[in-house]
């Protein structure tokens, strides 16, 4: 058969290892993105055409210039590169008639209330919750869960735009500001302890892959209030290890997700219960594919792209050979424009971010201890050498 033609869509710069990987796999890769992104380094050489609009986050206007290529461009397959563009290209898919995940499934990957009423139906520990929509009902809530709570936007990406509510009067405060949008929150009872992610490989519904890792402090923690984002390789021998495997496992399977990559979000509670706090239908962010590759040998957007092109073509998918290692990560924002990582120069250093204003490193050793050890030194060093800390965003659109 003739290559597939892969339509991918990204609102932000990431992805360019999937797109070399998907031309290397034998498609014809088209990138639709941002105008404001024409001048990030693309990988050019991959594509048959870049296609920019003023604003790929407005989705009825996406559907159109999608719709208008579409008269003279087949297209077999179209990928949402980030978090945010997974509800556009599942409205494309549905409006196209082409193969992948619909707007339904879509909300579970996406929509965080969807995903608690899903989860909670499946009989999967998640904490106890409420729409913010019947004001009876929130009441209700609020005298039964005791506080703290959580006010989440459901479609906002990781710790972005969520407030810490202490009592209700501050809550009523919270809903007031939020006027007519306050349909679009959710609350839910604070949960304090160890956060973990578990990324995995999906194909034809089987779970082909999944690692699982644990974060330094919870990631909401470091987005708003500032320091080191940490992750490491979970060791088998965790006791929490399997636990995260199953849970993982039962959340993708009672989610509906055929074919994909996925990046989930897991909290052990002081009290030892484990319980889910969200799922994404993407490679997980600031380094952690990365991260895994490091510590197994898969890079999750290559194999992604390859499973895409492989679907696409009739074919079957393998996943490559995989190893068992332990990596960690670490990130911050840096006061200095590009910050000299030279000194830094255990031999487990593995990679060091090029991006401005940030600081990162991959560590990969044979022991969990030996990575420990690194990161408890390189954070307290990172802190000095180059931390800076920025105001958080209420909203990706704000970036």
């Amino acid at each position: 058969m003739p290559n597939p033609t892969l339509l991918c869509l990204a609102s932000y710069f990431k992805g360019a290892r999937f797109l070399e990987a998907a031309q290397a796999a034998g498609a014809e890769v088209i990138l639709l993105t941002r105008e404001q992104l024409a001048d990030e380094p693309w990988p050019m050489h991959a594509l048959v055409e870049r296609y920019l609009m003023p604003d790929t986050r407005d989705a009825k206007a996406v559907e159109n210039a999608v719709s208008y290529l579409a008269r003279t461009q087949v297209l077999d397959r179209v990928v949402a590169l980030d978090e945010y563009d997974t509800p556009t290209v599942a409205r494309l898919r549905e409006h196209l008639r082409l193969p992948g995940m619909g707007e339904t499934t879509a909300r579970f990957f996406r929509d965080k209330l969807a995903m608690r009423d899903k989860a909670q139906e499946l009989g999967i520990p998640v904490p106890p919750f409420v729409h913010v929509l019947n004001y009876d009902d929130i009441r209700r809530y609020t005298e039964t869960v005791p506080p703290p709570w959580m006010l989440k936007p459901r479609a906002e990406a990781s710790a972005m735009g969520i407030q810490k509510i202490h009592h209700a009067h501050e809550l009523g405060q919270a809903l007031e500001a939020r006027g007519d949008a306050q349909s679009q929150f959710l609350l839910e009872r604070f949960v304090p302890g160890t956060v973990y992610h578990v990324d995995s490989i999906v194909w034809d519904r089987e779970i082909l892959f999944a690692a699982p890792n644990v974060y330094g402090k919870p990631p909401m923690d470091v987005y708003q209030g500032g320091g080191v984002f940490l992750s490491q390789t979970l060791p088998p021998s965790d006791p929490v290890h399997a636990t995260l495997l199953a849970l993982n496992e039962q959340v993708l399977t009672g989610f509906g997700l055929v074919r994909g990559v996925t990046h989930a979000e897991f909290i052990r509670h002081d009290d030892g219960t484990v319980v889910f706090l969200e799922v994404a239908a993407r490679v997980g962010g600031a380094g952690i594919d990365r991260l895994v590759e490091a510590a197994t040998g898969v890079n999750l957007w290559e194999e992604w792209a390859r499973l895409e092109v492989a679907h696409a073509k009739g074919e079957h998918y393998q996943l490559p050979e995989t190893r068992q290692q332990q990596a960690g990560l670490l990130v911050c924002l840096a006061r200095q424009p590009w910050p000299d990582l030279r000194s830094y120069d255990a031999p487990e250093v593995v990679w060091r971010m090029h991006k401005k204003h940030h600081a990162g490193l991959l560590l990969a050793a044979d022991t969990a201890a030996r990575v420990q050890a690194l990161l408890d030194d390189y954070t307290r060093r990172f802190a000095t050498d180059f931390l800076a800390i920025a105001d958080p965003l209420d909203s990706a659109r704000d970036a």
